[in-house]
C-alpha cells in the first residue's frame, strides 16, 4: 500500500502532468471551491475536536485559507515565470535565469492545534509549486482528519495527492524510512521535529520544520497597559491558548505589574464573563493526556485568576500564575493552553537574561513607545517573528515570512515563500555568442591573470 502510495506520484510527477501554469491553478480553484462546500461540516469538526468558537473556526481556520488561496491564484503566473537576473560584463554575451521547478514527491505533516489551516496552508504552497504531495493530518483532531481525506479525495487523483490517517509512529516512521521524499514539511513539537529531521537525514530529504518554543511578552514601563492587557487576554486565550505563536509567559516591568494584571482580569470577565465555562468564546484542550499535563504544570504556584476546570469537558479557564521561579516546570516548557506565568523585571536588560534561558523563542512581542528599547530588544534577542504593540497579527500578513530559528524551526513559509520552499531554483547561464576572448582557456600566461584581475 504504501509503496504504492509513493511510487504512482513518482510516475504522475515524472510524466510532466503538474508542470504547466493551466493544471495548477485549476487544482488550486478546485480545492477552494470544494472547501466552500465543506464550510459547515469543517466548522462543525472543529467544534467537535477542539470546541472551538465559530469566529475563530471561521477567522483562523477557513478565512486565512481563502487568503492564501487567492493570493496564490492571483500571483502565480508571475511566481512561475523564469527570473531574468544581470549577468557580469566578463560573461557577455549573455543572458541568465532563475527557473523555479517542482521538487517532486513531498510529504506535509500537520499538527492538530489548527488541524484545518495548517494541513491546507503548505497544501496550497505545495500544489502551486508543481508537487505530488502525501498530506498526513493529526489524528488527534480525528473529525477534522475524517473532513481533510474526504475533500481531499473528492477533488484529486490518488496518484496526485492523497492522505494518509493514523498515528504519526505507525505512518509516517515507515513512510520516511522507506521512501526518498523530495521535501518534507512538519508542524509540531520539536521532540518529533528531532525525529523527522533524524529520519530524513537517510535519504538527505530537505526538511521544513514549524516548532515552537517559550514566547514572551514585554511589557515596559512606558508601553500601552490598557491596550497591551486587552491584546494579551486575546491572543493568550485564543485557541485555549494552543496555538505555537501565542504569549507564553509574560515579562512586565515592576512599576507595572499590578495595574497590568488587574487590566487583564478585567479583560478576562469582559471577554468570557464571570464563569467562564458557561463562555461561547473559550474552546477546549484537545485531549485528556495534554489536560493533565497543563493541570500538572499548575501545582506549587500562586494562582491570582482562575486555575478552575473540569476534566470531563476538557476546560481550563483563563489563569494568572504570579511569582514564578524561572525554574518551576511551567518555565521549562512551552505550556500550549491558558495558562499565563507573570514575571518581572527592572532593567531591560533583565529581560534579554530571561529569554536567553528559553532560547529561539518562535515569536516575541514589545509593548514600548521607546524607539532605542525596540531596538534594543529587536537587535539582542533571536525569535522567528513577532510584533511590536500587538500579538500575533504578524502570522495573517502574507507578505510576511513565518517561520522560526533555533529550536523553534526550520525554514519559512506563507505566500510565496511557500512556493519557495517546494521549488527548486534552478539557475540558467545562456551564452549569447560564439566569439572567445581565449582568456579562460590554457595555456595560462601574464597577460590572463593580469585581465583576470581587472574584472574579479
Amino acid at each position: 500500500m504504501a509503496e504504492n502510495l509513493y511510487s504512482s506520484k513518482q510516475e504522475y510527477f515524472h510524466k510532466g502532468y503538474t508542470r504547466s501554469y493551466e493544471f495548477r491553478i485549476k487544482q488550486l480553484k478546485n480545492l477552494r471551491d470544494e472547501i466552500k462546500k465543506n464550510e459547515e461540516e469543517i466548522i462543525n469538526a472543529l467544534t467537535m475536536d477542539l470546541g472551538k468558537p465559530i469566529f475563530e473556526s471561521y477567522t483562523a481556520e477557513i478565512g486565512v485559507v481563502y487568503q492564501e488561496l487567492n493570493h496564490t491564484i492571483k500571483n502565480l503566473k508571475s511566481w512561475m515565470n523564469p527570473k531574468k537576473v544581470p549577468t557580469p560584463v566578463y560573461l557577455q554575451p549573455a543572458n541568465s535565469y532563475i527557473y523555479s521547478e517542482p521538487l517532486g514527491v513531498v510529504l506535509i505533516i500537520s499538527p492538530w492545534n489548527y488541524p484545518f489551516q495548517l494541513a491546507i496552508s503548505p497544501l496550497i504552497g505545495a500544489i502551486a509549486a508543481g508537487n505530488c504531495i502525501i498530506l498526513k493530518p493529526s489524528n488527534q483532531s480525528k473529525e477534522i482528519e475524517k473532513i481533510i481525506s474526504k475533500i481531499i479525495s473528492n477533488i484529486f487523483e490518488d496518484n496526485y495527492i492523497s492522505v494518509v490517517e493514523g498515528s504519526g509512529s505507525s505512518v509516517v516512521t515507515p513512510l520516511i524510512e522507506n521512501y526518498r521524499f523530495d521535501h518534507i514539511f512538519f508542524t509540531g513539537s520539536m521532540n518529533v521535529g528531532k525525529k523527522i529531521l533524524e529520519l530524513s537525514a537517510k535519504h538527505l530529504t530537505p526538511v521544513t520544520l514549524e516548532l515552537g518554543g517559550k514566547s514572551p511578552t514585554i511589557v515596559h514601563e512606558d508601553g500601552d497597559i490598557d491596550l497591551a492587557a486587552k491584546r494579551i487576554t486575546w491572543a493568550k486565550f485564543y485557541n485555549a491558548g494552543q496555538t505555537c505563536v501565542a504569549p507564553d509567559y509574560l515579562l512586565v516591568h515592576e512599576s507595572k505589574k499590578e495595574t497590568l494584571i488587574e487590566k487583564i482580569k478585567s479583560y478576562i470577565e469582559k471577554y468570557y464573563g464571570n464563569n467562564p465555562q458557561d463562555s461561547k468564546n473559550l474552546g477546549r484542550i484537545i485531549n485528556e493526556k495534554r489536560f493533565d499535563r497543563l493541570i500538572s504544570l499548575l501545582d506549587n504556584t500562586n494562582i491570582l485568576v482562575g486555575g478552575d476546570y473540569n476534566r470531563e469537558t476538557r476546560f481550563i479557564s483563563p489563569t494568572l500564575v504570579d511569582e514564578v521561579n524561572i525554574n518551576h516546570p511551567i518555565m521549562q516548557e512551552e505550556i500550549f493552553g491558558p495558562l499565563l506565568p507573570i514575571l518581572t523585571y527592572g532593567d531591560i536588560s533583565e529581560v534579554v537574561d530571561i529569554v536567553r534561558k528559553n532560547p529561539y523563542p518562535l515569536a516575541l512581542y514589545l509593548f514600548t513607545k521607546d524607539r532605542m528599547i525596540e531596538h534594543y530588544i529587536l537587535d539582542n534577542l533571536q525569535f522567528g517573528g513577532g510584533c511590536i504593540n500587538h500579538l500575533i497579527t504578524h502570522v495573517a500578513n502574507s507578505n510576511l515570512p513565518f517561520g522560526g530559528v533555533g529550536f523553534s524551526g526550520i525554514g519559512k513559509y506563507h505566500s510565496k515563500y511557500t512556493f519557495d520552499t517546494f521549488s527548486h531554483e534552478k539557475s540558467v547561464f545562456k551564452s549569447m555568442g560564439t566569439i572567445d576572448t581565449n582568456i579562460l582557456y590554457p595555456p595560462y600566461n601574464e597577460r590572463n591573470l593580469t585581465l583576470a584581475k581587472k574584472f574579479l
